[in-house]
Formats: structure tokens, sequence, C-alpha cells
């Protein structure tokens, strides 16, 4: 058939096929598919993938692309993102969708940051390490060999870790090396706390005592406590020295002079932590700057000005 009256054909055949019923079309599409061979055929399926496959997150506007996306579950975004370069463009982009993913891991999100693949890397680096920790591999672990009974206490600090043993020592180890900087005789420890200088340690002999790292001598002794104490801070600017313990209390002490300042009670458990901080909030009792005491025990915090 020449061209031309292939065309007038053409023409003719497209006016009758739109005037034709939905069924009656439907007919005549199967039947010219029944007669059609291989070069046909792919040819209508190169074209049809064409018709009915839309790339929407291509088409739509990206304000819409971001709110279908909102829908999606992080896992399934992040195979979506590799689909083509220009799905992990759009949804990379998508600020509010990682933030989400990052808030619901129990990231706190700092609005100011707006940068889409700033939280898309955050969100990657929490996934890799919860998977890591579940693994077992997201540390290295070794042992640390030298003391010879059981090591209750632990304190890290700079890269440095110390232990107290009922083995009556204490011992600072540097973490990186693994190998001891100082050990001490000391008595049972169940709380230690150092800097450069000291160690503070509380004991199951009801004492909280300080010692000289350079020399292992003791150089305070507190007594006062009638239960084992179970965790000490200090302050060197304050020179103060809180204790908390079994016997229901916690006291304060002065570091140098070595003197009982004051017992808190009010406790119906053992004192099991106390921390000496800088209050960082404005409340009716204190201002940011001053120093404030915590401790708890089994069942409350409790929060104790300190007058300094």
């Amino acid at each position: 058939m020449e061209r031309k009256d292939f065309e007038t054909w053409l023409d003719n055949i497209s006016v009758t096929f739109l005037s034709l019923t939905d069924l009656q079309k439907n007919e005549t599409l199967d039947h010219l598919i029944s007669l059609s061979g291989a070069v046909q055929l792919r040819h209508l399926s190169n074209n049809l993938e064409t018709l009915l496959k839309r790339d929407f997150l291509k088409l739509l506007p990206l304000e819409l692309s971001f709110y279908l996306l909102k829908w999606l579950d992080p896992q399934t975004l992040l195979t979506c993102c590799l689909v083509c370069k220009q799905w992990n463009k759009v949804i990379s982009a998508c600020t509010e969708v990682w933030q989400t993913a990052c808030k619901n891991l129990g990231w706190q999100i700092d609005d100011s940051v707006q940068d889409a693949l700033h939280w898309k890397k955050v969100y990657l680096k929490a996934i890799l390490r919860m998977k890591q920790l579940e693994d077992h591999e997201a540390f290295e672990t070794s042992s640390l060999i030298g003391h010879s009974a059981r090591v209750y206490a632990l304190y890290y600090r700079d890269g440095l870790l110390c232990t107290g043993s009922d083995d009556l020592s204490a011992k600072l180890w540097d973490v990186s090396t693994g190998q001891c900087v100082y050990g001490i005789q000391t008595h049972t420890c169940a709380a230690v706390k150092f800097d450069e200088q000291k160690l503070v340690t509380g004991s199951f002999d009801n004492t909280v005592a300080c010692w000289e790292w350079s020399s292992g001598a003791r150089t305070q002794h507190f007594r006062g406590h009638t239960g084992a104490v179970f965790s000490v801070d200090y302050s060197d600017e304050l020179d103060i020295l809180v204790s908390g313990s079994a016997d229901f209390a916690v006291k304060v002490w002065a570091l140098s002079a070595g003197t009982c300042l004051n017992t808190l009670t009010g406790y119906t458990e053992w004192v099991t932590k106390v921390v000496l901080q800088k209050c960082k909030v404005k409340s009716l009792l204190h201002s940011p700057g001053d120093y404030i005491l915590l401790s708890a025990d089994k069942y409350e915090i409790k929060i104790w000005p300190t007058g300094r």
C-alpha cells in the first residue's frame, strides 16, 4: 500500500475506532494482537511500558513528592534510593523524612540544621551502630589482667580507667595500651573517682578515703557512715566531697580537712549514686552556674543545693 493511501486508510480506521464502545475497542485490539507477529508484539510491549509506567517522583511537584514519601518507612525509602539517581536525589532531599527517622531512634533533633543529607547520614550511622551492637561488633574488647579478686568499682576518664577490687587494691590503666599506670593498696572498693594527683574511694568498710597516686599514701580518711559507701564525688573548686551509703544517707565532707559538714537523710533505700555538678538551667532554687548535688536511691532522685 502506498504511503498516501495508508495514511488515508489509517485516518478512516481511527475515526471508526473512536466511535466504538469500550468493549468493541477491546475486541478490536484483541483481534489485531492475534494477527500480529513477533516484531509487532515486541513493538507493542516496548511502547506499552512507556505509556503505563509513570515515574511519579519525577513528574510530581517536589512538595507532593515529599508528602508521599512521609508515608514510607525508612527501610523502604533506602530501597527506593537504589532505583535511580533521580529517586535518590529526591528522597535524600526530604529533610522532614530523615529528621523523623532520627527522632524515632531517640535522636535529639536540632531544627536549625535543615540539611536533609546530614540527617540521612545520621540515620544511616545510627542504624549501622545498632546493627553492630546487635551482632556484638560495635566495640573491640580486651582484658586488663592484674587484680586477684572481684572488681567492683570502675571509673573512666580521658583514656584512663580506674578499677577498685576486693583484693584491697586500686589500679589505674591506660586503656589504649592495656598497661597498668599505677597500683596502690587500698581498702575494699565499692566506688572510685580520680584525677591526675589523687584517688577517692568508697568502701564496704563504711569509710571514704583519699589516696595519692604517686606515693600510694592515704591522705584523708572520712569516717561516719554506718553502711557501705556505694558512690563518691568531689570538687576541688568547692573543696567538698560527697558520699552515698547503704545507711540511707548522704554525707558532705570538707575535702581537704576530712571533716563532715552535713548529713542528708530522708532516703528509704541505699543511696547508690551521688553527683556534684553545675546547674545549667534557671529554676526557683538555682541559677545557671550554681553547684547542685544529685543523689539517687532505688525509688527517687533528690536535688540538694550546695550553697556554692
